[in-house]
């Protein structure tokens, strides 16, 4: 049986390799070729900085459809602050890694690099699952069916009912 010290060891390994291979790859330019990295840089900022905002203002939409589906009462509306604060995406997208610096590490160090961001991933998933079963235990049992509904839903990842992670069902197989 493979220890869980094993398992993270593996992961990190993998995890090393994939990146180094990514990093092999040249990326598509994010502005004109001969730009500055600098500019570049500015650019996918500015990307991701949308793309965050777009993500905050859809998980916003979530809960207020969430909300409006439990028909929560006045004495559990402090329990639903808790709850989507302590739930909430952060206020800025996380900083990433200098990728300069993040090859300039050795194997071990990117490892530990990694095992600290895991750590700390963990941690946020700690929090997030602790008001979670808060505010259930203060949901009725028709809203906590509600709530099991709800959040089976958006738990799900991958192909449903059939179709690829498009939406798109595959066409029908050739007959003859």
């Amino acid at each position: 049986m493979i220890s869980l010290t094993q398992r993270l060891v593996s992961a990190g390994l993998l995890a090393t390799a994939a990146f180094a291979a990514s990093a092999q790859a040249p990326a598509a330019p994010a502005t004109a070729p001969g730009a500055p990295a600098a500019e570049q840089r500015m650019d996918r900022q500015q990307r991701d900085g949308k793309f965050f905002e777009r993500m905050q203002a859809r998980h916003a939409q979530r809960q207020a459809a969430l909300k409006a589906k439990l028909n929560l009462s006045a004495a559990q509306e402090g329990a639903w602050s808790t709850y989507t604060a302590a739930t909430a995406p952060p206020a800025r997208p996380p900083q990433r890694p200098d990728r300069a610096e993040f090859e300039k590490l050795t194997t071990p160090q990117r490892i530990d690099r990694m095992q600290a961001r895991q750590a700390e991933r963990q941690a946020m998933f700690a929090k997030r699952a602790d008001a979670t079963k808060s505010f259930y235990a203060a949901l009725s049992p028709e809203q906590q069916k509600t709530f099991d509904a709800e959040s089976l839903a958006m738990m799900r990842h991958g192909p449903r009912d059939g179709q690829d992670h498009h939406g798109h069902r595959p066409p029908p197989p050739a007959k003859g």
